[in-house]
Formats: C-alpha cells, structure tokens, sequence
C-alpha cells in the first residue's frame, strides 16, 4: 500500500512539473505573439527634406603654369620662374596669406613622337604646377584671375564656390527637414483619422554625407568695360539640402 502511494506521488509530481513547463511555454509564446502585435502597430514612417538657397561668401580657384622645354630640367626651371612671379603677385599686390595658397598638382613629364622608322622617341617635356587660392572677396575674382594670367598663369582649371561658416546653415536645414517630415506624417494621420504621437526614431541621410552642398559650376564670360575685356564671374548660389528619416507613433 505505501509503495502504491509513493508511486502516485511521484507520478502527480512529475505530472505537476509537465505541466508547469507547459504553461511556461505558453505563457512565453503568449507574450511573444503580444510583443510581435506591438511592434507592427501605431507608427508611420516619412522622410522629411530641407533644402536652403545660399550666397556663398567663399571661392577656390585652381591656378597653374605649364611649360615646355627640350629637357625636364629646362622645363621645370622656366616653370619655377613663371610659379614665382605668380605667387608674387598674390601675395604682394592682392595680399593673400600664406595659408591661402597651396600647392595641389605639381609634375614634369615627357612628349613622345612616333614614327615606323625610330619608334618612340622623347620629343620635349611639360612641367606644370597647380595651386589652388582662397579668394574671399567674390567681387573681385574676375580681375583677380585676369591679373593672374597677365602674372604666366595659363592653365585656369575651375573655380568652386562655397560657404566657410556651414555650421549655422547646416542648423537651419536640419530644422527645416524635421518640419517638412511632421507637415507630412500629421496629412498621413489625419487621412487616417488618428492623432500624431511622439517622434520614436530619427535618422539623417547617408551615414557618409549626411549634408549635401551642391556647388554651381564656375560661370566666365568675357564683357567689355571701358574697352578693356575683363573676365566676370557669376557666384550663383550654393544649395544646402539634407533629408531624415522619421518614425513617429500613431494614436
């Protein structure tokens, strides 16, 4: 009798902890059918864009000298000579410092010839050295580039225009995304007939360029003034855009 006793004992034990695990089991996939419920609810996903037209306050102009010569010791010479009247000029007469100008391309190259009869031979060598100026005073970049090709100066690649404060404008479009992406999730709940609730994720553009600057490109023309040809560059506008993606709750 006490072995038949013992024995059902231990059976409604080990029925006992069956099933205790079992509704653990179900208690765990009831919440987890619950918690998937919640992630999938009451959120609308929008991205925000702002974009700011601005005049920008700053140029880099791309200035060189190249020369030719029979050897690329002859070449680099008359280059050195030209490089050194134009940072001369630049430094002297327009008063630009020393952190202004630096050098971004320098080289001395030879020129081949071919014929069937000798083949590849070297007919001259370039030399060529390229700087690139911070020039603050926009209005006077055209004559500032005349002066510079008056000085040797003949291979005039690009100007770019741009911004040196960016940290106020990048402040601003920021703002301006985030209001342009609320104006949008608030049409996308109203259509719905739901309220617009808290901002529960922000992210911004690219991780590598998050602010864009479109730079415009450089606009030259030659005008007459006083029948003396001068060049006029047109600044144009920079274009400071952004975008975030933004998740908000829905009520």
């Amino acid at each position: 009798m006490k072995k038949w006793v013992k024995k059902t004992s231990l059976i409604l034990v080990a029925s006992a902890f069956i099933w205790g695990v079992s509704g653990i089991s179900n208690t765990i996939g009831g919440s987890s059918e619950i918690y998937a419920a919640e992630v999938q609810r009451n959120v609308i996903n929008v991205v925000g864009k702002g974009e700011l037209s601005i005049t920008p306050d700053i140029a880099y102009l791309s200035i060189g000298v190249t020369s030719q010569a029979e050897t690329a010791q002859s070449a680099q010479k008359a280059n050195a000579a030209k490089m050194k009247k134009l940072n001369d000029l630049l430094k002297s007469t327009w008063k630009i410092a020393d952190k202004d100008i630096k050098s971004t391309q320098f080289y001395v190259q030879p020129n081949y010839t071919y014929t069937e009869k000798e083949g590849q031979k070297v007919k001259s060598y370039t030399a060529n050295h390229t700087i690139e100026v911070t020039y603050r005073d926009l209005a006077k970049v055209g004559q500032l580039l005349d002066a510079a090709s008056t000085a040797g100066a003949n291979n005039i690649d690009n100007i770019r225009f741009s911004i040196e404060n960016r940290d106020q404008f990048e402040t601003q479009v920021i703002e301006k995304a985030m209001a342009n992406a609320t104006l949008k999730a608030g049409a996308i709940a109203k259509a719905a007939n739901r309220q617009l609730g808290a901002v529960l994720v922000v992210s911004q553009g690219e991780s590598g360029n998050p602010i864009v600057y479109a730079q415009n490109d450089m606009m030259m023309e030659k005008q007459s003034m006083n029948s003396v040809a001068s060049s006029a560059v047109e600044a144009g506008e920079v274009k400071v855009s952004t975008q975030l993606s933004v998740q908000y709750e829905l009520k």
